[in-house]
C-alpha cells in the first residue's frame, strides 16, 4: 500500500548515456501522481522509450527513480517490476506461449501464485481486454490489435499500480485502434503512454510531457500543449 500523497513515479536528475557517448536523457525531473494518465510525446530519438525502460529497471541511469516511494536500484528492481507493468511496442516481444491463456498465466505462475488464483486472474483480465473467446488460440494467429490486447493482459494479470505502454496504437487499423483507445480509457491505474498518436493523447491523457533531444521541453495540460501549433512544429509533432 502507498499514501495517496506519495508520487507514483518520481524522477530526479535522471541522465542516461548509450555507449559510447550518445546522451539519450539529460537531467530529467518528473513527478506523476497516482492515477494520472500522462503522455510522453516527441520526435523519434527524443528519449521516450528510454525513459519508459527506466521505470522498471530495464535501464538504470544516473540520478534517481522512485516508484511508489521506493528508490529503483539493481537490488529493488525485481520488487519494483511487480508495481510497473511495461507493455512493449511489438506484442511479439511479450507473447511466446502456445495459447493466449498460457501467455497470460505465465507471469503469475512464475511468481508462485496458487493455480486457482492464477486461473481466476487470467479469466478476469481476458474479460477486461475482450479476449476470453480467444483463450485457446495461438497468439501468432491473432490480428495485431488482438495481440496488443493480449500483451496488455499479460501485464494486467499481475495487478500493477502503474502501466507504461510504448506506442500502443502503432500499426493498428482503425477498428483495432478504436478498441484499444476505448480500453485504455477505462483503466484506473497510473498510465504512462509513449506515443506519436496525438489523437490518442487527446482522448486518454489530460497531461502531456514533451521530450526532445533527451530533455523535457514542456509539461502541462494536453489541450494547451496540443493547441500550440507553432510549438508542435518546432518539436516535430505536427
Amino acid at each position: 500500500m502507498y499514501l495517496m500523497t506519495e508520487a507514483a513515479v518520481e524522477i530526479t536528475h535522471l541522465t542516461y548515456v548509450y555507449p559510447p557517448d550518445r546522451v539519450a536523457l539529460r537531467e530529467i525531473n518528473l513527478r506523476i501522481a497516482p492515477g494520472e494518465h500522462v503522455a510522453l510525446v516527441g520526435p523519434n530519438g527524443a528519449g521516450k522509450s528510454t525513459l519508459l525502460w527506466h521505470l522498471n529497471g530495464l535501464l538504470i541511469g544516473q540520478g534517481e527513480v522512485r516508484i511508489l516511494g521506493t528508490p529503483l536500484t539493481p537490488q529493488t528492481a525485481r520488487r519494483v517490476r511487480h508495481q510497473v507493468g511495461l507493455v512493449f511496442q511489438a506484442p511479439q516481444d511479450q507473447l511466446f506461449c502456445p495459447t493466449v491463456f498460457e501467455d497470460v498465466a505465465y507471469a503469475p505462475l512464475y511468481a508462485g501464485l496458487p493455480p486457482a488464483e492464477v486461473e481466476a486472474r487470467v479469466w478476469a483480465v481476458l474479460d477486461q481486454v475482450g479476449m476470453r473467446t480467444h483463450a485457446a488460440r495461438s497468439p501468432l494467429h491473432l490480428s495485431l490489435g488482438e495481440q496488443k490486447r493480449v500483451a496488455l493482459a499479460t501485464v494486467l494479470v499481475m495487478q500493477p499500480a502503474i502501466l507504461a505502454l510504448d506506442e500502443p496504437t502503432a500499426g493498428l487499423d482503425p477498428r483495432g485502434r478504436r478498441e484499444l483507445i476505448a480500453l485504455l480509457q477505462t483503466l484506473p491505474q497510473t498510465l504512462i503512454l509513449a506515443t506519436h498518436d496525438l489523437d490518442l493523447v487527446r482522448r486518454v491523457c489530460p497531461r502531456t510531457v514533451v521530450l526532445d533531444g533527451g530533455v523535457i521541453v514542456a509539461d502541462g495540460p494536453t489541450a494547451q500543449i496540443l493547441g500550440d501549433t507553432t510549438f508542435l512544429l518546432a518539436h516535430g509533432l505536427a
